[in-house]
């Protein structure tokens, strides 16, 4: 394979916030003992084409097919995908969104600028009715990263103001601006000057410095004065961090204090993922803009959207975003079929019930293994943090990814020592439940032989 053996720079801290290192020496053992001569010569191909990357190129296998809640690899073998980039809520070729994207595809394929289609401006009025509260204005994009950046450029537009506060350890894309107001040291590393006026406060729970960071919000926004937006995650899906209500409505009343409009960036977790279409529902906030993305596209069609209240509608004569496939005919009838199949399919319903029955089983699982510290979860978006003797169990993690593809599932490891698990909606109960025994047999395998650190 090519670069086999290589580093991440540094010792990896920092780099493993937003998911598992392509390049280690675990990855390079379970190549050598799972891959096939045709997926070998596949992968050897990416790499001689594509651009180096970490978190991507080069990869860890090959896939060649997709349906429900699985991966089909290069040998045929059926892996449960419980990663999915965030994207497969009603998971993979779902036939609904198949049939509207090809029943778009024979009408209308692309509506140039300056031009409407009726897909668009329906997928538009069903956002601005789901939408919580008065979120009713849309502006769509191609990537969630995009949508960011129009909020961004709308919130200077709107008050006048440059600044921005966000929270450190957050991902809001890897575009030059997304990664400045993001808290992740791989993506700022090295990369020179980033936007002015950003501003990063702790994040909810921040180890060693307490649970009411709030305050620190707070602070920020009295002691500038002039910050124009805070944009943050309402659960980092990752690590599956989330603060209780009162968090989010004191940042409310202090961006309302301020002058500050409150972002959302659901991008990962909107769209039913937490139990609720939106994650921030479960905490009786209202933000002033609310990004959305990934599973838009019903897991087919690269489909974000920018929501706002109807008042922040000023740049008229301004260009937000601009984007060729701004009113894509396709992306909306893909996003349109996503939205039916939530809601007539009980996805909402079957997220919460679903996401519960796993929470109880790995709380279950966590009084038999040591290895697992803590449990977290809402909806089906679950989260398993390992340490060993009170320190992170990074290695561990890594391995219990490796041995968990070995058996058929696939997740994020996030932040080093956090197994991510986002099983499509769709999943059955029995998946999810021999899922869970696959992350407890892995779980018990990694504990029993410590092995080397890597």
């Amino acid at each position: 394979m090519a670069d086999r053996g290589r580093e991440p720079v540094g010792d990896g801290a920092g780099l493993r916030t937003e998911g598992d290192l392509n390049l280690s020496p675990h990855r390079d053992r379970w190549q050598d003992e799972h891959l096939d001569a045709a997926s070998r010569a596949l992968l050897e191909r990416d790499a001689r084409h594509f651009l180096h990357q970490s978190l991507s190129t080069p990869c860890l296998d090959v896939v060649r097919g997709c349906e429900g809640v699985e991966l089909i690899d290069g040998r045929g073998r059926r892996v449960m995908d419980f990663h999915g980039n965030s994207l497969h809520q009603v998971g993979y070729g779902h036939p609904r969104v198949i049939e509207a994207i090809e029943r778009q595809l024979r009408e209308l394929p692309f509506c140039p600028r300056r031009f409407t289609n009726e897909p668009a401006v329906a997928l538009a009025e069903r956002l601005g009715e789901l939408a919580p509260g008065s979120l009713n204005k849309v502006l769509f994009a191609p990537g969630g990263a995009e949508t960011v950046g129009m909020a961004l450029k709308l919130a200077r537009y709107a008050t006048g103001r440059f600044k921005t506060l966000s929270m450190w350890d957050s991902f809001h894309g890897a575009s030059l601006d997304t990664i400045s107001i993001g808290g992740e040291a791989l993506f700022r590393r090295d990369v020179g000057p980033l936007l002015p006026g950003v501003l990063h406060v702790p994040p909810y729970a921040s180890e060693g410095l307490g649970r009411d960071s709030a305050e620190y919000v707070e602070y920020v926004l009295e002691k500038e004065g002039d910050v124009g937006a805070v944009i943050a995650e309402p659960m980092r899906c990752t690590t599956v961090v989330s603060p209780p209500a009162e968090y989010w409505q004191a940042v409310r009343e202090s961006c309302d204090r301020h002058g500050a409009l409150l972002v959302f960036d659901e991008i990962p977790i909107a769209l039913g993922r937490t139990g609720r279409m939106f994650c921030c529902e479960h905490y009786g906030v209202e933000p002033d803009m609310l990004v959305i993305g990934k599973g838009l596209g019903g897991g087919v069609f690269p489909m974000a959207a920018l929501i706002v209240r109807e008042d922040l509608d000023v740049a008229g004569e301004r260009a937000l975003g601009h984007y060729t496939h701004e009113k894509s005919p396709v992306g909306a009838a893909a996003a349109l079929a996503t939205l039916d199949c939530i809601e007539e399919e009980g996805l909402l319903e079957r997220a919460t019930e679903l996401g519960r029955r796993g929470l109880e089983r790995l709380q279950a699982m966590a009084e038999r293994q040591p290895l697992i510290a803590e449990v977290r979860g809402l909806g089906l978006q679950l989260g398993v943090e390992l340490r060993r003797d009170g320190r992170r169990a990074d290695d561990e993690a890594e391995r219990a990814l490796y041995a968990c593809l070995t058996r058929g599932l696939s997740f994020k490891v996030s932040d080093g020592n956090v197994l991510t698990l986002s099983p499509p909606l769709v999943i059955e109960p029995e998946q999810l439940d021999t899922a869970l025994d696959i992350v407890e047999e892995a779980i018990a395998e990694v504990a029993a032989s410590p092995g080397p650190a890597a």
